[in-house]
């Protein structure tokens, strides 16, 4: 384990971001700056809250560690051009400017089926991304492709997705039947899995697929969890 104590959050409005925010705050002393582009109050005094444009990044916050949960869906974006600006532009921009502010372990958010070459734009751009990030040559960099996020998008303020309500209905009964690596995962397993591999001793790149962001999330026993990063 490397000794972890400061944080840079982008992204901390959002499902897994949320999580995380609050993992972190818990479980690491602190500070946990949280880049958001409408302000905010903070849940705790560890936490430092700062509204920023993505798209013109002021100096960051010097800091240990960096998680990126940055992301939209292309019907809430409005367009093409508009979800790229988010799930690649911003997410580089914020990289960038970590990388800028000293952070040497990266994490970020993905999704599964990521691919650079891909038809699919959704998985090409998140996937073009991917591959940018490897290039900026952090000590270690963690990706994390989860499948189909399970939680409460009530309770960050976000509209209610109704396709993945429907699919999250429809595929509870058969949980057991379906592979790991295809399951629905709870966006809390994968920032603890997330949290707890960025801190951990391992390549400079590792990317944890949907089956391992499962085992992760839910094996860690609760004093594991509490030691890292202390």
């Amino acid at each position: 384990m490397t000794e972890l104590r400061s944080a840079l959050l982008a992204g901390s409005t959002g499902l897994v971001g949320r999580e995380l925010a609050a993992q972190l705050t818990a479980a690491w002393p602190g500070p946990l700056h949280l880049l958001v582009r409408r302000d905010a109050k903070p849940a705790s005094p560890a936490q430092r809250v700062h509204v920023v444009d993505f798209a013109a990044l002021p100096p960051l916050p010097k800091a240990d560690a960096a998680f990126c949960c940055l992301g939209t869906t292309i019907k809430a974006a409005g367009s093409q051009q508009a979800f790229r600006a988010v799930d690649f532009d911003a997410v580089l921009a914020f990289a960038r400017g970590a990388q800028r502010a000293g952070v040497k372990r990266f994490a970020v958010v993905s999704a599964l089926g990521a691919k650079a070459t891909s038809s699919v734009f959704y998985n090409r751009v998140k996937g073009e991304m991917e591959a940018e990030l490897s290039r900026l040559g952090f000590a270690r960099l963690v990706i994390a492709r989860p499948s189909l996020l399970a939680g409460d998008r009530a309770a960050t303020g976000q509209p209610t997705r109704l396709g993945e309500r429907l699919t999250l209905a429809l595929t509870a009964p058969l949980v057991p039947l379906i592979p790991l690596a295809w399951r629905p995962v709870q966006a809390a397993a994968v920032a603890r899995a997330l949290r707890l591999a960025l801190a951990q001793d391992g390549p400079a790149l590792q990317v944890l697929e949907s089956a391992e962001l499962q085992r992760l999330g839910k094996q860690l026993g609760a004093h594991q969890e509490k030691d890292t990063g202390r």
